[in-house]
């Protein structure tokens, strides 16, 4: 079960093995699922499509950092850092320079990608324990620079920001605001698809693997370990400058270490080394809440409720679930919604039959 492949499934060349959607049932089904999220804020009322939203831009910054360490085996634990730095310098260009919104937010993924190869540099010489506390230390610089630099992000009291416009319209509304965020979301995915398809995504790969076989091929580990921060940043970056311009304010108080070990979660609970987990798990860590919420508020006056006393912490039971979630699926699902997905998947295409 390995490779998921029935039999009779024959790949005569290099380009057809390692193509993204390999049969003709996979297009129409990625057409048909892209047509109907098309269709969606003619469907959904604002709080669905604001769900929705929120999935694709954390989506985009957990896709940043699963191909650090998920493809790349590294580790980081500030990844929120960076993803509210893209925020900051989105808003930061806008309002001081009067860059349009549009530009500013694939410029803010490239600066945060520059910071991002700075503080990825440790990762050249550490590994382990050793670099986890390096990224560990990203976060708090990066966290102490927001609430003392109010020239550029406003200090504590925050930065207002503004919608994006094209063409004079306004992206100023959840239903307009889906489709941006839609856009960004099929780009930086398949870039991550294709990326993993070329010789520098192997190489990320064969530097996770087996560091050792892979020098010995001639890999330059210290290039392709900081590539993937710069990389991860760069997904953060966008993903916080969508953040940023759908809210219309960043606060410091946001992009904290436990924003950090969501995105971690995010990557745990999708699937490590998975390009479609990534999304997975964002639409996890987002409904899990609101479905704790709703769980809440059924039993709302019942036994249960009167011994928990769930409407008066609810905001506690929603993090205690979240962690809860994590640790499960280290137990029982260590490869995340994305190898059961493809268990599924497996399974309908070869029923009734085991091969």
């Amino acid at each position: 079960m390995t490779a998921l492949t029935p039999c009779g499934d024959w790949r005569a060349s290099y380009a057809a093995d390692t193509t993204i959607f390999p049969t003709r049932n996979s297009r129409i089904a990625l057409l048909v699922g892209l047509a109907l999220l098309c269709c969606a804020p003619l469907v959904f009322g604002r709080y669905e499509l604001s769900l929705l939203i929120n999935i694709g831009f954390l989506g985009i910054a957990a896709l940043g950092l699963n191909i650090l360490v998920g493809f790349t085996g590294q580790i980081s634990i500030g990844h929120a850092a960076f993803f509210g730095l893209g925020a900051f310098v989105s808003a930061y260009l806008h309002e001081r320079y009067h860059v349009p919104v549009l530009l500013c937010i694939p410029i803010a993924g490239l600066v945060t990608a520059v910071i991002g190869l700075v503080f990825g540099a440790p990762a050249a010489r550490l590994k382990g324990l050793y670099l986890a506390i390096a990224t560990l230390a990203a976060q708090f610089i990066l966290e102490d620079f927001f609430a003392r630099a109010q020239w550029f992000t406003g200090g504590v009291a925050g930065r207002m920001t503004e919608s994006p416009v094209l063409f004079g319209l306004a992206f100023d509304r959840d239903e307009s605001y889906f489709y941006l965020t839609l856009a960004y979301v099929v780009v930086m995915f398949l870039g991550a698809a294709n990326l993993m398809r070329s010789r520098d995504g192997r190489a990320l790969v064969a530097v996770r693997d087996h560091y050792l076989s892979a020098e010995m091929m001639g890999i330059n580990l210290a290039y392709y370990r900081t590539l993937s921060f710069g990389i991860a940043s760069l997904y953060a970056g966008i993903g916080g400058a969508l953040y940023a311009h759908y809210l219309l304010f960043v606060s410091v108080e946001a992009f904290n270490i436990l924003f950090s070990i969501q995105f971690l979660g995010m990557v745990i609970i999708g699937g490590l080394g998975s390009v479609m987990g990534s999304l997975m798990g964002a639409a996890f860590m987002v409904m899990l809440p609101e479905v704790t919420q709703w769980g809440a508020d059924l039993l709302a006056g019942s036994a249960i409720d009167r011994a928990l006393k769930l409407g008066a912490s609810i905001s506690f039971l929603r993090e205690m679930v979240v962690g809860a979630a994590i640790i499960l699926f280290l137990i029982f699902e260590p490869d995340g919604l994305a190898r059961r997905w493809r268990l599924i998947k497996a399974y309908w295409k070869l029923y009734p039959y085991s091969h």
